[in-house]
């Protein structure tokens, strides 16, 4: 279970924490930093040399009683894969020591140091260098030490420097009274250390230590120090323990100077195959808060794996002490724009033709939101038979759910649903058939109906449902070669159909518990259902149509599609009623259109338009351009005319690009087009070099209050403003990577959507 710390002073004024993932396997553009080779020690008759053996290469030797020798002009000397090379070597066979004088390089596969003298006991295995300089070979490190002395057990250099800067005067160093570095423990101790920039003393510490390797190690991380409007100047210092082989622990006092002081917690474990995770956040009191003097806390358990080969588990739950704890404090978990947590809990079993899930779970509702209702438990059961002819499938599914809610007014229910019947999948290089006839059967047994008063609904105590559906979907793929636009391309023609059919039956004694209307997007066409859940199914006597158009180049990569389509309902009781009360006997027109306008520029459209009453429902349009995870555009915008009854219209734009070879910009601003007010703002620089990165940045985003009514005298501000200011050490702690700037791009409430690059 790697946790990898890097050694960095990092300064956070405004942004807490940013993730660090991979975009692609593209090389960002940055400075390259080539590792100095220095000149080899070379032999002029290289031979393999058996184990103990030593060769010496020399103008001149002299033998003193054939107990010493002296050898002088250009001297050599190897031994295994460690070569010296000085003015004069002297080899004391009886005492096994060898002193080199005068200007002394010596060389290992991990180093090269040059010095003014050398001595090395062959028994005691122990070699001392006087007024050395060192360049590691596997990165850009070196340095310079008075003394440096080289063991079995490590190293100790005294009166040292060290960077990983490559410049004549390194843009930052650090100097040492002493440096221990230890291979059994894989650690390095340093005593009276003082960082420099530009030879400038900018802070001092007494002691600290640090890793060799990537293998974990107890102590004190790197402070954070932020501030922002919402909770001030702020300063935090980790403790990471390293518990045992397979968990850890991360401990981090968060003073903020507006609120107070947090702890946080994080504590891994890994057992088998099993792995998880608990975070807890608490603090005491927000002392911002005048009327309140409740702490506020979050807690989250995450846990996943599998076991005895069928089993799979998986746990995800939070818990929060108020609604607006994410608005006020944040946290790395959740961003401040989440309207509730999910929590869940699944044992899953998995066997050849059938497989099986036990579930519990239940939405913590953040704001003044409906309550949702919790599944405890949710029993699935699905089994796949194949039946020996033209591909069928017998299929039966089951589902036993039991509902509930902390509301005494809205009721409980057991639901038990199954449906049974066949596939019929079929298929060949120009046209396929989908057919799909099922039994679907559900009983409800509803409690406290009695209490509930809602208009429109006769809720019945117990309630039983049975629908068959017949599905049946087929379409043809045409192609051809063109030149439209580009020479050797091929065009596709793609029309599909689709009919389905399900009777009408009322409904209306059935309450809803875990069920909403789906999306009526492009591919939502064909479908076999409008609602998520089971609490409704909608009658259906229609015939979707739609058709998509391709154009692949050569490599089948494509650069353009088109699909429209819409549902054509065939008798009154699938005929709908708009706002306005006139039937309508068709849905709203449904596309999606994609473009390759060039190498790296695509756009991106999707629509659903009420042609009857001439008006979008839901539009979302992008305009993309990425050559790499360091060139990024794009130019969004969505309109939705109902999202519980209120309108949604929003423009956003995002760039990131190199200014030269050591600067990068990142910016994105998005804007409530009906309020004429921006949402969120962001605009940053990074410049980095071979040995260190230095990242600014300032950002704007726009409050929210959860509760109905402030009834603690909050006063939070509309925005909360801020600014970062980031400052890394390459180098330390075996860190040399470029600093990536996905973190910035995809930080703050909307983030970065990275893009689809479709093919064929």
């Amino acid at each position: 279970m790697p946790h990898n710390r890097s050694l960095f002073f990092v300064i956070f004024l405004g942004v807490n924490s940013f993730a660090i993932a991979a975009e692609d396997g593209t090389q960002p553009l940055i400075v390259k930093c080539p590792i100095p080779v220095p000149d080899p020690i070379t032999l002029e008759n290289p031979t393999v040399l058996e184990e103990q053996s030593i060769l010496i290469e020399s103008k001149k030797s002299y033998v003193e009683k054939n107990q010493s020798t002296r050898f002088s002009g250009g001297v050599k000397l190897a031994a295994g894969d460690k070569k010296i090379a000085s003015d004069t070597i002297l080899v004391d066979r009886v005492s096994g020591k060898i002193s080199a004088i005068g200007n002394t390089r010596f060389q290992d596969s991990s180093m090269t140091i040059d010095a003014d003298g050398l001595e090395a006991s062959s028994l005691d295995k122990k070699m001392v260098l006087t007024n050395s300089r060192y360049q590691l070979h596997e990165s850009t490190g070196r340095g310079a030490a008075g003394e440096l002395k080289i063991s079995e057990q490590g190293a100790s250099l005294i009166d040292s420097s060290f960077t990983t800067c490559i410049e004549p005067v390194p843009a930052w160093q650090i100097s040492a009274s002493e440096i221990n570095l230890s291979t059994e423990d894989n650690e390095g101790e340093a005593w009276n250390t003082i960082f420099k920039v530009k030879d400038v003393p900018i802070f001092y510490l007494p002691y600290f230590n640090f890793p060799l390797t990537d293998e974990r190690k107890t102590g004190f991380l790197y402070p954070v120090i932020s501030s922002s409007s919402n909770k001030g100047a702020q300063i935090g210092v980790p403790y990471y323990w390293n518990i045992a082989e397979n968990m850890d622990a991360t401990i981090t006092p968060y003073y903020m100077s507006k609120r107070g002081t947090q702890l946080n917690t994080e504590f891994r474990y890994l057992s088998g195959q099993q792995f998880g995770q608990i975070d807890v956040e608490y603090l005491e009191k927000d002392e911002e808060l005048i009327n309140n003097d409740d702490s506020r806390y979050l807690a989250r358990f995450q846990h996943a794996g599998t076991f005895s080969d069928n089993y799979r588990v998986f746990v995800d739950y939070s818990d929060i002490s108020d609604d607006n704890y994410l608005v006020d404090i944040g946290s790395k978990h959740f961003s401040k724009s989440e309207a509730y947590l999910w929590r869940i809990g699944e044992l899953s079993y998995f066997s050849n033709n059938w497989h099986s899930t036990v579930k519990v779970q239940d939405f913590k509702v953040l704001g003044d939101n409906n309550p949702s209702y919790r599944t405890l438990p949710q029993i699935e059961f699905d089994l796949y038979q194949p039946l020996g002819f033209l591909n069928s499938t017998f299929n039966v599914y089951s589902e036993y759910s039991h509902f509930d809610i902390s509301n005494d007014d809205l009721p409980t229910a057991d639901r038990l649903h199954v449906e049974t019947g066949i596939s019929i999948p079929y298929s060949k290089p120009g046209w396929f058939i989908n057919s799909d006839f099922r039994v679907m059967h559900t009983a409800y047994q509803q409690d406290n109906v009695d209490t509930i008063n809602l208009t429109g609904l006769n809720i019945a105590e117990d309630t039983e449902r049975t629908l068959p559906k017949a599905r049946i979907h087929t379409g043809l793929n045409f192609d051809r070669d063109t030149s439209i636009f580009v020479d050797n391309m091929t065009q596709t023609f793609e029309p599909q159909i689709q009919y389905l059919y399900i009777p009408e039956k009322d409904q209306s004694d059935i309450f809803i518990y875990d069920t909403s209307p789906m999306q009526d997007d492009f591919d939502g066409l064909f479908r076999d259902r409008r609602f998520s859940g089971l609490d409704r199914i909608a009658e259906a006597n229609q015939v979707s149509v739609g058709a998509t158009t391709r154009l692949l180049d050569k490599t089948n990569k494509e650069l353009f599609h088109l699909s429209l389509g819409r549902i054509f309902y065939l008798d009154n009781s699938n005929i709908t009623f708009n706002e306005d009360g006139e039937r309508e006997d068709a849905s709203a027109l449904a596309g999606d259109l994609f473009i390759q306008l060039a190498k790296r520029w695509q756009l991106q459209t999707e629509i659903q338009y009420d042609t009857k009453n001439k008006r979008t429902d839901k539009s979302h349009v992008s305009i993309d351009y990425r050559k790499d995870s360091r060139n990024v555009f794009q130019l969004s915008h969505r309109y939705i005319e109902n999202v519980s009854g209120v309108p949604i219209e929003q423009a956003s734009a995002l760039s990131s690009f190199p200014i030269n070879k050591d600067w990068q910009f990142v910016g994105r601003v998005t804007h409530d087009l009906l309020r004429e007010r921006s949402l969120e703002a962001y605009g940053g620089v990074q410049y980095e070099s071979c040995c260190w990165a230095v990242r600014f940045a300032v950002y704007r985003n726009i409050n929210t209050n959860l509760d109905e009514q402030d009834v603690n005298n909050e006063n939070r501000d509309e925005f909360d403003n801020g600014f970062m200011l980031q400052f890394v050490l390459k180098g330390l702690g075996g860190n040399q990577k470029p600093l990536p700037i996905d973190d910035m791009l995809e930080s703050g409430i909307f983030g970065y959507k990275r893009p689809y690059f479709l093919s064929n």
